[in-house]
């Protein structure tokens, strides 16, 4: 936030690159206000006695075991496939002969 306390919603918009009409821009400028006031309020807070965490909550691994297991057929992951050739998908070229 500048030193007056208003944002420039121009530069903002810009930095996203998006277009906002004049409406648009007092609408978001006076929300992005209160976001900032309110990060505001929240660094106030004395945090010292808080161990630092990534979540909230306990996260556990959820991931299942990797075992072997039947893979799919050949047809069934050529059936959605634009265009195959050769038992492989075809795909648009997207690099260039270097």
């Amino acid at each position: 936030m500048s030193e007056t306390g208003k944002i420039d919603i121009d530069y903002v918009a810009k930095l996203a690159r998006i277009e906002l009409s004049d409406e648009e821009k007092s609408k978001y400028s006076k929300q992005l206000g209160q976001i900032l006031e309110y990060f505001e309020k929240l660094s106030k807070i004395d945090v010292s006695g808080v161990e630092p965490s990534a979540h909230a909550r306990p996260v556990y691994n959820v991931w299942r075991t990797d075992e072997e297991s039947p893979s799919m057929s050949l047809e069934d992951a050529l059936m959605n496939a634009p265009k195959s050739r050769d038992d492989q998908i075809v795909v648009p070229k997207v690099v260039d002969d270097a």
